[in-house]
C-alpha cells in the first residue's frame, strides 16, 4: 500500500515487482532516468553497476542501497545542469512530450533542464544522411607469406605479449585461406580447431588485415552470438582505426534488418501509434537514436534492459520485423540506419556479421558486389544449426498471415504503418497497366490466406479458405497421432507427414493451387518492374529506381517462399523425398496453441550451404574450440559441407594452453536421482552456498529451471547470494550475463543460450552445474538424422559437443579455476572424452562434491581417480 500511494525510488521496477509478487508496482525507476539523461551509455542495471556508471562509491551491503539510490538520482539530475552534459541536445523538447505523457520523472527534471535559446531540431531532421559510393573493384590476387603473417600478429598482440606458438601456427594456417583459388567452385577451405586461450580472434585478424590491405577486398567474420560480435569489434580496433582519413569505416557490424531501429516505425510511434507506457518508451528511444553509433537495438548501444522496463514488445515494434521496408519510398530512406550499414559494408575491410545473415546474403543478396567471398565462420560448430534454420521451409498460420499482410496491407481497423502492394507501388500501377493488373490479381488471390482470428476459427471448427482448412486438418491429425507426451505436459506436439488420409491430400492440393494463384502475379509484377527500370520513364529518379529495385528484391523473396511451400504440399500423399524431413506440428506454450503448420528441413542442410555459400567463395574457414569430436575429424568434415562439392579441406588443430589438470575438476554427482525435483533444487542451492555464488546453472528444460528457481531463490537471497534466471526474471539474456559478470556473489540459471557464447573470465564464474546429461530432444527431425548418421554414435557426438561447450564457460583465462558439476546418477563413460585431456574427472556423492567445491580447486596430485567407478558400463547406460 505504501508503494502504491507514494512515488518511491526503484532500480529496475519490473524485476523488483517480480521478486515481490506485486506485478503492478511502479514508481520512479532510476534506469528510466539514466536512459533519458545518458542515452547510448552502458550501465549494468544493479546498484553496483549504477554506482560505477556515475562514478559513485558502490554500496558495501544491501542496507546501503536506498541511500545510494537517492545519491544516484541527485547525481543524474545534477548532470543535467552541468555545462559539460554531452547529451543535452534535444532533451528539453523530449521532456515536453514526456510531460504530456505523464512520465513520473518529468516533473522532477523540468526545473533542471533549461529551455534552449533556439528551437531544437526534430530527430528526423538532424540525423546525418548516408552517401552513395562507387562499387568497390574486385580484390587483387594476393598470396600471404608466413613471415608477414607472424610479423602482423606481433604488431597486433604487442611486443610485451606472451609468445604463443599455438596462436602463431593458427594464424599461418588461416593465411592459406586467402590464396588465389585455382578452379571455379573450389574455394580454399580450412577447418581449424582452436582450444580456449589460443587467442584465435587476433590469430585470424592478423592475416585478414594483411589481405584486405594488399588486395583492397573485404573479409567477412561471422559469429553465432552477439557477445562475440561485441568482442570482435573491440579487438578489431587494434588493427583498424575507427574511421579512415576520408571518414569511411574500415570495420562495420552487419545484422539482420530486425535488429535496427526503423525510423518510419519510430515516427509512427511518436505521432500517436503508441499509447501509455509504450509511448514513453518511444520518446526515450528517440533520444537514444540521436546519439547511437549505428542504430542497433539488439546487442548494440541501446541498453539491453530498456525494453524490459516497459513490459510489452515495444522494442520489436520499432524494428522491421516483417520485411515490410518500402526502401526509397520511405521519407527517411537517406537517413536509414540499415541502409547506412549496408553501404558502409561495401567499402569496409572487415564486416562482422552473423551466420544467418551471411547465408541469406549469399543466397539472395540484393547486390552481387556485397556478397561475401572471403569468410571466417567463428563459432563454427553452430554453422550446421544456422544452415538448418536458413534453408528450412515452414507453411504455418503465422507465416501465411504475414504474407497476407505484406500483399494486402491493413484491413479493417488494424493500426500501424502496414502498407500493401497497392500502396507501395501506386505510381507504378498507375503508369503500367500490366503492373497494375498484377497487383490487383495478387491482392485478390491473397484473400485465400489466413486472416486475423484464424486460430480461434480452427478451434471452433470453422476454418475459412483453403489454407485454414489445411491447417485445421494438420491440427486434427497431429493431435490424433502424436505420442511424444507433449499433449499432457503442455508442450508442442508433432507427427510425421506420412500415411496421410485422402481428405488431407485433397486439402493440400487446394492449398497448393491457392498459393500458385498468389505467386504467378508476383512473378508477373517483378517482370513489369524490371521492364520499367530498363526503359525508365521521365518521372523515375534515383530514389524511385532504388525503391523499385527494393520491391523487385522483396517480390523475388516472397515468390521463392511460396514456391517452397508449393513444393512441400506437392509431395504430401506421394513418395518421400530422401533429401528432406517433413512433419506436421502444433506449437504450444503452457498448453496454449500459438501456431500450426507443416515443416520441411534438409536431412543435411550443409548441402544447400555448400552450393550457395562455399561454391561462390574463394576462401572459407570454420573455427571453434569444439569443432571436432575428440581426435576425430570425420564428423567435422561431414558437417562443413565440403563432401557436397568434392573438395578436401585443410585441417588445423591448436591445443589450449590452459592447465586444466591443476585448475579444473569435473565432478559427476551420483546420488541425485533423475526426476527428483526437491533433490535437484536442494543440490543447486547447496552447491551455490558452498561456492559462495559464482555458479552458472545449465538446464535442459525451462520448466525444471523455473521450478528449481522458485524453490531456492528466497533461501539464497537470505544468505546474501543473488540468484538470476532466464525465463523467470524480466531481463534480456545479454543483461543477465552483464549482471552475473559484475557480481562475484551472484549466480545465474539458464538454458541453451548460456551454454556457449558466454565469456565470464575471473572470479565471477567459478562453478558450472549441469542438471543432467544434455540428451538430444527425440524429435522427428532428430530421429531421421540419427538414422542417417550412425545411430547412437550420432547422439554421442552431439552430447560430447554440448558438454565441451558448457565446460568451455569455466576456464576463460590462465588464472581461472573452478568445478564443472554434472548432477547425473548415470553418466556414460564414453562421453568423458568431451573434457580436455588431463582434467580430473571424479564420480562422488553430493556431500563429497560440496566439500570439494567449498575447498576450491587445489592440485591434480590431490585428485585420486578419474573414472574408476565400480559401476559397469551397462549400468551407466540405463
Amino acid at each position: 500500500m505504501a508503494a502504491a500511494d507514494t512515488p518511491i525510488l526503484l532500480l529496475n521496477a519490473p524485476l523488483v515487482a517480480t521478486r515481490l509478487g506485486y506485478p503492478d508496482l511502479s514508481g520512479l525507476d532510476l534506469l528510466e532516468l539514466f536512459a533519458f539523461v545518458f542515452p547510448a551509455k552502458f550501465c549494468v542495471p544493479t546498484p553496483k553497476g549504477l554506482a560505477h556508471a556515475l562514478g559513485l562509491d558502490e554500496p558495501a551491503s544491501d542496507d546501503q542501497v536506498p541511500a545510494l539510490l537517492q545519491q544516484a538520482a541527485g547525481a543524474i539530475v545534477e548532470a543535467c545542469e552541468g555545462g559539460n552534459w554531452a547529451e543535452r541536445d534535444g532533451a528539453w523538447s523530449s521532456l515536453q512530450s514526456l510531460s504530456r505523457l505523464h512520465w513520473p520523472w518529468a516533473q522532477i527534471l523540468a526545473p533542471h533542464i533549461k529551455k534552449p535559446e533556439q528551437a531544437e531540431k526534430w530527430l528526423f531532421s538532424k540525423l546525418p544522411e548516408w552517401e552513395e559510393t562507387p562499387e568497390r573493384p574486385q580484390p587483387a590476387q594476393v598470396t600471404l607469406e608466413d613471415d608477414a603473417v607472424e610479423a602482423q600478429l606481433d604488431r597486433l598482440t604487442g611486443v610485451e605479449a606472451e609468445r604463443r606458438d599455438g596462436q602463431r601456427a593458427y594464424a599461418k594456417a588461416v593465411g592459406k585461406v586467402f590464396a588465389p583459388r585455382d578452379k571455379h567452385g573450389n574455394p580454399h577451405l580450412l577447418l581449424a580447431q582452436a582450444g580456449t586461450g589460443i587467442g584465435k580472434t587476433l590469430g585470424y585478424l592478423a592475416p585478414s588485415t594483411l589481405w584486405s590491405q594488399a588486395a583492397k577486398g573485404t573479409v567477412w567474420v561471422s559469429t553465432f552470438t552477439k557477445n562475440l560480435q561485441r568482442q570482435l569489434r573491440s579487438e578489431s580496433r587494434r588493427a583498424w582505426p575507427e574511421r579512415r582519413p576520408d571518414g569511411t569505416q574500415p570495420v562495420v557490424i552487419r545484422k539482420g534488418r530486425e535488429n535496427y531501429l526503423c525510423l518510419l516505425n519510430l515516427e509512427d510511434a511518436l505521432q500517436g501509434g503508441f499509447g501509455g507506457r509504450a509511448a514513453i518508451l518511444a520518446q526515450i528511444v528517440a533520444r537514444w537514436a540521436s546519439f547511437s553509433r549505428d542504430g542497433d537495438m539488439i546487442g548494440g548501444d541501446l541498453p539491453g534492459w530498456l525494453g524490459t522496463l516497459f513490459r510489452k514488445r515495444g522494442i520489436a515494434a520499432l524494428t522491421d520485423q516483417r520485411g515490410e521496408c518500402v526502401y526509397a519510398g520511405c521519407p527517411h530512406y537517406r537517413k536509414c540506419f540499415i541502409e547506412r550499414s549496408s553501404r558502409a559494408s561495401a567499402q569496409a575491410d572487415l564486416v562482422i556479421a552473423n551466420h544467418a545473415l551471411v547465408m541469406i546474403n549469399a543466397a539472395r543478396g540484393r547486390d552481387h558486389a556485397q556478397r561475401p567471398t572471403r569468410i571466417i565462420f567463428d563459432e563454427g560448430h553452430h554453422v550446421f544449426q544456422a544452415a538448418d534454420s536458413t534453408f528450412a521451409a515452414a507453411l504455418t498460420g503465422a507465416e501465411a498471415i504475414e504474407l497476407r499482410r505484406w500483399v494486402i496491407g491493413p484491413e479493417r481497423k488494424s493500426k500501424g504503418r502496414r502498407r500493401g502492394l497497392a500502396a507501395r507501388l501506386a505510381d507504378v500501377a498507375s503508369y503500367d497497366d500490366a503492373g497494375g493488373e498484377a497487383v490487383e490479381a495478387a491482392i485478390k488471390a491473397a484473400q485465400a490466406l489466413p486472416s486475423d482470428g484464424w486460430l480461434q476459427r480452427l478451434n471452433d471448427g470453422e476454418p475459412y479458405g483453403p489454407i485454414e482448412q489445411l491447417l485445421a486438418a494438420v491440427r486434427s491429425i497431429t493431435y490424433a497421432r502424436d505420442e511424444s507426451g507433449g499433449q499432457e505436459a503442455g508442450y508442442g506436439i508433432e507427427t510425421e507427414a506420412a500415411q496421410l488420409p485422402g481428405n488431407f491430400v485433397h486439402f493440400a492440393g487446394e492449398a497448393e493451387a491457392a498459393l500458385a494463384r498468389i505467386r504467378q502475379p508476383l512473378i508477373q509484377l517483378g517482370v513489369r518492374l524490371e521492364a520499367i527500370i530498363e526503359d525508365a520513364p521521365d518521372w523515375l529518379d534515383g530514389q524511385g529506381r532504388a525503391r523499385i529495385e527494393g520491391a523487385r528484391h522483396s517480390l523475388a523473396w516472397r515468390a521463392d517462399l511460396i514456391a517452397a511451400w508449393e513444393s512441400l504440399l506437392n509431395r504430401l500423399g506421394g513418395p518421400a523425398n530422401p533429401e528432406f524431413v517433413d512433419w506436421l506440428a502444433v506449437d504450444r506454450s503452457e498448453a496454449r496453441e500459438f501456431d500450426i503448420g507443416i515443416h520441411r528441413r534438409w536431412l543435411d542442410p550443409m548441402k544447400p550451404f555448400a552450393k550457395t555459400v562455399l561454391e561462390p567463395s574463394h576462401g572459407v574457414m570454420l573455427t571453434s574450440a569444439t569443432l571436432r569430436d575428440g581426435e576425430d575429424w570425420n564428423s567435422a568434415i561431414a558437417a562443413s559441407g565440403t563432401p557436397h562439392i568434392e573438395i578436401k579441406p585443410q585441417l588445423s588443430s591448436s591445443e589450449s594452453p590452459f592447465d586444466y589438470a591443476n585448475r579444473a575438476e569435473v565432478l559427476i554427482v551420483t546420488d541425485v536421482k533423475r526426476g527428483d525435483l526437491p533433490a535437484l533444487a536442494g543440490a543447486y542451492s547447496r552447491l551455490i552456498e558452498a561456492a559462495g555464488g559464482g555458479v552458472l546453472g545449465l538446464f535442459t528444460a525451462i520448466r525444471r529451471l523455473r521450478a528449481v528457481h522458485g524453490r531456492i531463490a528466497d533461501r539464497l537471497a537470505r544468505a546474501g547470494l543473488p540468484l538470476f534466471a532466464q525465463h523467470v526474471d524480466p531481463i534480456d539474456t545479454g543483461t543477465l550475463v552483464d549482471i552475473f559478470r559484475d557480481d562475484p556473489r551472484a549466480s545465474l540459471l539458464g538454458t541453451d543460450a548460456l551454454r556457449d557464447g558466454v565469456d565470464v573470465p575471473g572470479d565471477s564464474l567459478r562453478c558450472v552445474v549441469m542438471e543432467a546429461v544434455p540428451w538430444p530432444k527425440p524429435s522427428i527431425l532428430h530421429r531421421a538424422r540419427r538414422a542417417a548418421n550412425g545411430g547412437s554414435a550420432y547422439d554421442d557426438r552431439m552430447i560430447r559437443a554440448r558438454l565441451a561447450q558448457a565446460f568451455g564457460r569455466l576456464i576463460r583465462s590462465k588464472d581461472d579455476k573452478g568445478h564443472f558439476v554434472v548432477l547425473s546418477s548415470a553418466f556414460p563413460s564414453r562421453l568423458l572424452s568431451a573434457f580436455p585431456k588431463g582434467t580430473p574427472i571424479i564420480r562422488l556423492t553430493l556431500e563429497e562434491a560440496l566439500h570439494r567445491v567449498e575447498e576450491g580447486v587445489s592440485s591434480a596430485s590431490d585428485n585420486l581417480l578419474t573414472d574408476s567407478s565400480n559401476q559397469s558400463e551397462d549400468s551407466l547406460n540405463l
